[in-house]
């Protein structure tokens, strides 16, 4: 084991940044229930509602639309439990977390291209058509995410928004992967709904939001049982997680800050694995994606045992989603996207942040270079 660590998995999660650390730290000492009447439980009350009134002008929207839940995997499920209460047809591109592909088993799953990109043709075709008199049809849902957690592929929203809301549909957008790793202006994307994790963006884990946009239908409650959240989620306020995503909100400016030295960092990265290993394959590489991911596999390598070298050598990376608890299994991802068994089953992701040196990429180079002279070595004893 190596004494010196570098944390290469900030699409799984985040350091939390000074500005969340020092809200929370104030939040601590904030004693009441904010359902309370008394002065401790307004004061509480008054601590949520910040953080309501952050989030709702970072989304440009108003705080009464703002719904706070556990996390994006909460939220993700409430729209789309909502939708299915409602009757709606549930429509999901192939290549959405899976809580939003397994919140509902009777739902269609849209394809994408090579690229991992929803394919708008394929989209069209399935809606509802527009009548003679230009009048849409019954409401459905469609699902897209922003930026894809495994590849950082970034999806055209707007042009899906445009298609579905023609014909008398919602969208919803998980945009987990968005906010604080690209400027996003959420107003413009068109979505109805969208869900965020603090987590993804400096903020503390186990907070989350379900953020209603324009002139969307408001979310049944998933969890029930108390009137919190406008009667929306039952539950006490997390008041802890609400100031600390408040203070990770008030910091994106800053992260937004390092992209370009991100995205030149996620280069070299890039250029030293095609320069090692002539037959990788970097995914989504011809997309608009997140400066920050790059998700690559090769022949021969497999990721189980190239994220546990990565990780003797003191290099965290990823392989597939993090909420899978901890399994390293085919990506569903990269499967939609037309690569075979033995390209998922290879495949490795590295996610930076503002916090991310040369000498993590640096590191995490030396340590594939390692694992490359390895698959060559086996392919030669074989030969």
């Amino acid at each position: 084991m190596t004494a010196t660590r570098h944390y290469l998995d900030h699409n799984a999660t985040t350091p939390l940044c000074g500005a969340a650390r020092d809200a929370m730290a104030k939040a601590f000492d904030v004693v009441g229930n904010p359902s309370s009447v008394h002065a401790f439980g307004r004061g509480a009350r008054g601590l949520v509602e910040a953080g309501r009134r952050a989030l709702a002008d970072a989304m440009g929207t108003t705080p009464d639309r703002v719904v706070f839940t556990s996390g994006a995997s909460e939220a993700n499920n409430q729209i789309i439990c909502h939708a299915a209460e409602a009757g709606w047809p549930v429509h999901v591109s192939a290549v959405e977390h899976l809580s939003v592909r397994d919140a509902f088993e009777e739902r269609t799953v849209l394809p994408v291209d090579a690229a991992g990109r929803i394919d708008l043709d394929a989209l069209e075709a399935l809606l509802p058509q527009i009548d003679d008199d230009g009048g849409a049809g019954e409401p459905f849902l469609v699902c897209v995410m922003f930026a894809n957690n495994e590849t950082g592929v970034i999806q055209p929203v707007r042009a899906v928004a445009d298609l579905v809301h023609a014909r008398g549909g919602y969208v919803h957008v998980d945009a987990v992967q968005g906010l604080g790793k690209v400027p996003m202006d959420p107003s413009a994307l068109g979505a109805d709904y969208l869900s965020v994790s603090a987590h993804k963006f400096g903020g503390p884990a186990g907070i989350g939001a379900l953020v209603r946009m324009g002139c969307a239908p408001d979310p049944v409650a998933l969890i029930r049982g108390g009137g919190q959240e406008r009667n929306r989620r039952a539950g006490t306020e997390n008041l802890i997680g609400v100031a600390g995503m408040a203070g990770a909100l008030g910091a994106v400016g800053e992260r937004l800050a390092e992209i370009d030295r991100i995205g030149a960092l996620r280069d070299k990265l890039e250029d030293a694995l095609v320069a090692i290993s002539p037959d990788v394959t970097i995914y989504g590489k011809g997309a608009e994606r997140l400066a920050n991911t790059s998700c690559f596999s090769a022949p021969g390598v497999s990721a189980e045992t190239a994220v546990i070298r990565f990780d003797l050598a003191g290099v965290a990376v990823g392989s597939g989603s993090a909420c899978s608890s901890g399994k390293v299994s085919p990506s569903h991802v990269l499967e939609a996207m037309g690569a075979d068994r033995h390209h998922t089953a290879s495949a490795i992701r590295v996610s930076l942040g503002p916090e991310t040196t040369k000498d993590d990429i640096e590191a995490a180079i030396a340590v594939w270079k390692a694992i490359a002279a390895g698959v060559r070595q086996e392919g030669a004893a074989a030969a």
